[in-house]
């Protein structure tokens, strides 16, 4: 689960992690009370939206001209006219695709007079099987393009979980930011703050571009990128309250309340898939036959027939769905009950486009012929690669 920079910003503070004053608003109306609550003369206006890249995306409404999504105002005035602009807007940037978000939050921040910018970020390190520290000197700009063109000035600290983070492991951490002064004595107590919010509140990303050096020595978290871990949410009702649904894909948000690992993609096959695995191969297969698929979609090793009716029913609430791939195979889940599912969710939402089935496993010759006598338009599929070159062909065809 992703949350906005305002709210991560005040999970960080509750670790005692330096972040500068500000308040979130919903309406232009709320800009000017927000900005007098900040001391000034200089105020940032922040869109909030669950993507990156805000200070260098454009407004679809505003024009080439018009300024990003993260803007320097310098008066009062001048926040109040940046809100009644970015509010209701949509927000393009690199990680939002062309359709962009509409801005429905701004954060009125106090400014900050900044020295260096720098790059922080924890992360589970899959290749260590520990929680790291990823840092570089090179704040403020995409980690990416650090990585392509300059990989040395990107380091790497992995943290041992029985003993935390140690002083050596400040020191290092200092080392590769070049951190001195009242900077290097901040970060005896911030990188171990980050890392304990990191630790207890089941965080997968932790990300601060920049954390800055200010003027007068001092370190500052200025931005701040959150995700949690969806399996650990249970255990933290405070962040569940976070959630922020306006900007989830609804067929996402409909897919969680009946269980289904469901992940909206850009293609126009829809796929109904049981094991992560399988799903994974379905998604590849579909590719390599020239098509893109619409989604990865996960119905799990014992899902009833109303589950795999649900997982029908978001699959062809898609527009961009031109045909449908369902490839199962029975092992935990029967054959049996996925054909009563499919059969069932055709009848309940109808069936405009093309449909692959592809059975395998338990029960697997009593699920083909539910679907034979089902007397549906269903393309039987002997295995993967047949399955995803008819869907594909029929697609085509269509």
């Amino acid at each position: 689960m992703n949350i906005h920079e305002y709210q991560a910003k005040q999970v960080l503070k509750g670790f005692g992690v330096p972040v500068a004053e500000g308040v979130a608003i919903t309406s232009a109306d709320q800009a000017e009370a927000a900005a007098k609550q900040l001391p000034g003369p200089l105020w940032v206006v922040k869109s909030q939206i669950h993507a990156g890249g805000r200070g260098k995306g454009r407004f679809k409404e505003l024009g080439p001209d018009a300024k990003g999504g993260v803007r320097l105002a310098f008066s009062i005035e001048d926040v109040v006219k940046n809100a009644r602009e970015m509010l209701g807007s949509t927000l393009v940037t690199a990680q939002t695709g062309d359709a962009g978000k509409q801005v429905n939050r701004l954060y009125i921040e106090d400014g900050a007079d900044i020295a260096r910018e720098l790059y922080l970020s924890i992360l589970v390190d899959r290749a260590h099987g520990q929680v790291a520290f990823v840092v570089s000197t090179e704040g403020g700009m995409d980690i990416e393009q650090v990585a392509h063109d300059t990989p040395e000035r990107i380091q790497t600290v992995v943290i041992d979980p029985t003993a935390g983070v140690t002083d050596a492991d400040v020191a290092k951490l200092s080392q590769a930011l070049k951190l001195d002064g009242a900077a290097a004595e901040d970060a005896k107590s911030l990188f171990p703050a980050l890392y304990k919010a990191f630790v207890e509140k089941d965080m997968s990303m932790l990300e601060v571009n920049p954390l800055i050096v200010m003027e007068n020595g001092r370190l500052r978290v200025l931005d701040a990128k959150v995700s949690f871990d969806g399996n650990a949410l249970f255990r933290h009702k405070d962040i569940q309250e976070l959630r922020d649904v306006t900007e989830e894909d609804p067929k996402e948000i409909e897919a969680s309340k009946h269980d289904l690992a469901y992940i909206a993609l850009d293609g126009t096959i829809g796929c109904m898939v049981n094991g992560a695995g399988l799903a994974m191969a379905t998604l590849d297969i579909i590719k390599l036959y020239g098509a893109e698929p619409a989604n990865f979609l996960d119905v799990g090793g014992g899902a009833s027939k109303e589950k795999v009716t649900a997982a029908f029913r978001i699959i062809t609430s898609d527009p961009n769905v031109e045909g449908i791939l369902v490839n199962i195979f029975g092992g935990i889940m029967r054959c049996d009950i996925i054909a009563e599912g499919v059969v069932a969710a055709v009848r309940e939402v109808g069936l405009k486009v093309p449909l692959v089935v592809r059975l395998e496993g338990t029960n697997v010759e009593l699920g083909k012929q539910i679907l034979r006598d089902s007397g549906l338009n269903v393309i039987p599929a002997d295995d993967l690669a047949d399955a995803a070159e008819k869907i594909v062909a029929a697609v085509k065809k269509g």
